[in-house]
């Protein structure tokens, strides 16, 4: 159970709480006359929210360490990631309803673009479109090998979730993408001596499924990542009393959610607008709605700068209808860091802004930043205590000790 000694402080109420993350939210400056994405994003809500509010910047894993999405969520969560391991292709199944039962390995798959030395020309194959990379994903849904079944399924675009089932498989497999181009796909080996035959049997099918797509034009080959199997989370009402809902666009994120046990609610419309108006249409059925917006993730992965802030002023725009709602608690963050100068994940503290009108402090800060995170009062902080925060200030947790 995520942090036992908040159970006997819990204490329910109205009150609603908001966790709205920009996924890869935090860039950097590496001068001071740079600017951040949120720097050069015009916010004037997130602006306000923050004279009005607290800010700070939380550490997602511990300093250092550069996190995935899934166990940066799960730290926000407040899931100590590193006691809750979860690999990404369990979030992936999750998130297109795949299921994934103990002893099933599930791994998540890009489509890529082999050169004719068998080496990665892009990670991505030109980040294909979802209608071009189905057919491609279908081809490797019919790969099938003896002695276990295989399930492939797309996600989104040229990402995929490929699932296998037999007996006596672990996940204790590596990922095949070396996460550069100019070198061949990692072959599958076992991490612990018991995962050996499903490194074998993953090594007979990626050689199939490789000759399958031999003929493709941009998507010939494929890399796979976070091999896992069913983590069995504790439950997020248990550990919170809380009613959770998520409001995401993007698979990976429905799944996590999923595995902690929170509604996944169907989307009104795209964008930050239409997960806004979906937050006010089942406003009055949950009391925690955590919403995810991708694309800031996305830009900063392709370096551009330009577009990530894009992404950030179009929540900035769409925040009023959050607003209105009048919600008790909103906390708007990111999972990580993802900056645009160096189009990848990486360990720098992340934005934090805490607005809670009838219970925050505020502090001196009047906009939203790094630079001005970095000096907030509410300091820096592990991501894990983002839900202790967020129930105190809903007034959810009672007096610890006499």
């Amino acid at each position: 159970m995520p942090y036992p000694y908040l159970q006997p402080l819990l204490e329910k109420n109205e009150s609603k709480i908001v966790l709205l993350v920009m996924d890869g939210l935090g860039d950097i400056a590496t001068t001071p006359e740079e600017k951040t994405a949120l720097e050069l994003a015009s916010t004037p809500q997130m602006d306000r929210l923050a004279r009005e509010g607290t800010l700070g910047q939380t550490i997602p894993i511990r300093y250092g360490i550069t996190p995935g999405s899934g166990p940066a969520h799960l730290a926000l969560f407040g899931y100590e990631p590193l006691e809750y391991v979860i690999g990404r292709g369990a979030l992936s199944a999750a998130g297109i309803n795949l299921p994934v039962s103990p002893g099933d390995i599930a791994a998540r798959g890009n489509l890529c673009t082999l050169d004719k030395d068998g080496k990665i020309s892009d990670r991505r194959a030109g980040r294909i479109s979802q209608e071009d990379a189905a057919p491609v994903i279908e081809l490797l849904d019919k790969v099938q090998i003896p002695g276990v079944e295989v399930n492939v399924r797309q996600v989104k675009e040229y990402r995929f979730v490929i699932v296998m089932r037999g007996q006596g498989l672990q996940p204790d497999l590596n990922d095949t993408d070396p996460q550069e181009v100019g070198v061949p796909p990692l072959e599958v080996q076992a991490q612990q001596p018991g995962a050996e035959k499903a490194a074998a049997l993953m090594r007979e099918w990626i050689e199939k499924a490789t000759l399958a797509l031999a003929d493709q034009p941009v998507a010939n080959g494929f890399l796979l990542r976070g091999f896992a199997s069913d983590p069995g989370l504790p439950s997020f009402e248990d550990a919170y009393q809380l009613d959770a809902a998520c409001i995401a666009e993007y698979p990976m994120y429905k799944g996590v959610s999923k595995l902690v046990g929170m509604e996944v609610l169907d989307l009104v419309g795209p964008g930050a607008t239409g997960e806004f108006e979906t937050a006010r249409k089942e406003w009055q059925e949950h009391d925690f709605f955590f919403i995810h917006i991708k694309k800031t993730d996305s830009y900063g992965e392709d370096g551009n700068l330009k577009a990530k802030a894009g992404v950030i002023e179009e929540v900035d725009r769409a925040l009023p209808i959050l607003l209105d709602l009048k919600p008790d608690v909103l906390i708007i963050t990111g999972d990580h860091s993802t900056p645009a100068h160096l189009r990848s994940h990486s360990w720098h503290p992340v934005p934090f802004l805490l607005w809670a009108p009838e219970t925050h402090r505020t502090d001196l800060e009047t906009s939203f930043s790094e630079r001005k995170c970095a000096r907030g009062g509410l300091g820096t902080f592990p991501a894990v205590e983002t839900m202790s925060l967020a129930l105190a200030h809903a007034r959810r947790l009672q007096k610890f000790g006499a």
